[in-house]
């Protein structure tokens, strides 16, 4: 069983803000293998189904991206998931919008969604997607709350394209297979 995590801000204030790119592209996940995210529990809403023969959970932490590792380690914890067949979806400062990395572990790298993770878990290893939403260019705060100029928007979109095919690559073969195949993936 895999726990694949979509991290992000509940409430419509948030929808389509750079932060909650992991919501996003959970929900592009869930209609891809018609799963449906409507369950609440866990500090989170979540469902269950399949993708290929493994048996999968989605969730979106309803916690506040600070406290997303609440959440997490109620589902682990619940149905005994290993930090190796876990998979966080995020957004990433780092990286331009457009691009997409796969890690195997690592640090939180300033993210405190990621931060609240590793803590709650107690270990950094577990698989990341990392979704580029470009650099601020001022306040990191307003930077990730903020929405997406239309053209970066539509970039966007195609990089939520391939992220199911990621997933699969993942589950089906392993994580270095995955970032060979997608970590150079670019949407000009």
């Amino acid at each position: 069983m895999f726990l694949i995590i979509g991290l992000g801000n509940p409430g419509k204030e948030y929808e389509k803000t750079r932060h909650n790119v992991g919501f996003d592209a959970l929900e592009v996940i869930a209609k891809e293998y018609n799963i449906d995210i409507n369950r609440i529990k866990f500090k989170g809403v979540y469902g269950d189904g399949k993708i290929g023969n493994e048996k999968v959970i989605l969730l979106k932490p309803a916690t506040y991206m600070n406290l997303s590792g609440e959440s997490v380690i109620e589902v682990c914890q619940f149905y005994k998931i290993p930090n190796e067949n876990i998979i966080v979806i995020y957004d990433d400062i780092s990286f331009e919008v457009g691009r997409m990395r796969i890690r195997r572990k690592g640090s939180a790298g300033g993210h405190n969604g990621i931060k609240s993770i590793i803590q709650n878990l107690s270990s950094d290893e577990f698989i990341r997607i990392k979704i580029g939403v470009g650099e601020p260019q001022g306040d990191l705060v307003k930077h990730v709350l903020g929405r997406f100029a239309n053209e970066d928007r539509a970039k966007l979109e195609e990089v939520f394209k391939v992220v199911p095919k990621a997933v699969e690559c993942i589950m089906n073969n392993d994580v270095e297979t995955a970032m060979n195949k997608f970590n150079c993936f670019k949407v000009e």
